[in-house]
């Protein structure tokens, strides 16, 4: 088990992967309220979950704080309009105060979109209920199989029952406001012959009532992601084709565009660092990843790589800033 780290003030909300607001350009913002997953899928991109070896903490932000910070995004990138993204390292139902995060950001006059992405192990009919009440717009589900072991197989997680995902997904597209869509990600030689079933059982279930129905995903192997045994990644030229004949063979878009969800280039939050920059960080938390700190400076968060011990919070380190796309800031010590 993990300690969680409550993200509070004075730790900047821009500038990590794990938590807080991500920026990459456009007038879609991406919400991370917590790092935290339930299931330990054997192809998380991420090292999520339970079976994580390289995870020292989770994180867990404040949910005023979250909002101040995403109102602060929005008026620095002088956006009128917005779509809100919740998503996560992990899982977004795991944070607490899910229903209110999507309450509070469907307030925002700005707001035109609440949507938020899920593989819906801890999603019942009664929060799907809520989160339609506080003016969900869409739910991304991860369906990634509808055999039983299969699905459980995938997600590393002996009690997921994708059954009951199942349930609640087809209570969602027949009797809520809120939108479904179906993201399956296609694992190659793992769930080939899934990939076509979830297409006749989106279409079947009515999901995409406002937006497409799937948005079929595909395997990536990352650096700090589990690599199943055997698996590899398929070119995209061939995962493109495969899309296009199940588009032709079923009659539903399934090669996706930005325009299909309303998102477009805007301009970015202004970066803080240059690569390769020295500048000195106060440390404020613990790393996400083992061999990691939090330090913050110039308003922003920093990750700082190659340290060793507990953090040493609140003192000066001088770091060599080593990232800065997407206003996520990797540094090491120099």
């Amino acid at each position: 088990m993990r300690a969680v780290f409550r993200v509070g003030p004075p730790i900047p909300l821009i500038g990590h992967l794990a938590f807080g607001i991500v920026d990459r350009g456009t007038n879609l913002l991406q919400i991370r309220p917590t790092s935290s997953c339930p299931l330990s899928c054997v192809f998380c991109s991420v090292d999520a979950g339970p079976a994580s070896k390289r995870r020292a903490v989770e994180y867990v932000v404040d949910l005023d704080y979250l909002i101040e910070w995403f109102r602060w995004t929005v008026g620095i990138k002088g956006l009128d309009e917005v779509h809100a993204y919740i998503d996560a390292v992990g899982d977004p139902l795991v944070y607490p105060r899910i229903v209110d995060l999507v309450r509070r950001l469907k307030s925002l006059p700005y707001v035109r979109t609440v949507a938020m992405e899920t593989h819906g192990a801890l999603l019942t009919r009664q929060l799907a209920e809520q989160l339609d009440d506080a003016g969900l717009d869409r739910l991304n589900l991860s369906l990634d199989a509808l055999d039983p072991e299969l699905a459980k197989a995938l997600s590393g997680t002996p009690w997921f029952d994708v059954e009951k995902v199942c349930e609640v997904a087809e209570y969602v597209a027949s009797s809520l406001r809120m939108d479904l869509l179906i993201a399956p990600v296609w694992v190659p030689g793992l769930n080939d012959e899934e990939i076509p079933k979830i297409i006749e059982y989106a279409l079947r279930i009515g999901a995409g009532k406002r937006w497409p129905p799937l948005g079929i995903q595909k395997y990536e192997a990352h650096k700090y992601g589990r690599k199943p045994e055997g698996v590899k990644p398929m070119s995209w030229r061939d995962f493109y084709d495969s899309l296009h004949n199940w588009e032709l063979e079923y009659g539903v878009k399934l090669v996706l565009k930005p325009e299909d969800f309303g998102i477009k280039k805007t301009r970015s939050v202004p970066l803080a660092f240059r690569r390769f920059e020295r500048v000195s960080v106060r440390i404020v938390g613990p790393g996400w990843l083992r061999g990691q700190w939090l330090g913050a400076a110039r308003g922003r968060v920093v990750t700082v790589v190659g340290s060793e011990g507990p953090p040493p919070l609140w003192r000066r380190v001088s770091v060599r800033v080593l990232r800065v796309k997407h206003n996520i800031y990797i540094a090491e010590i120099s």
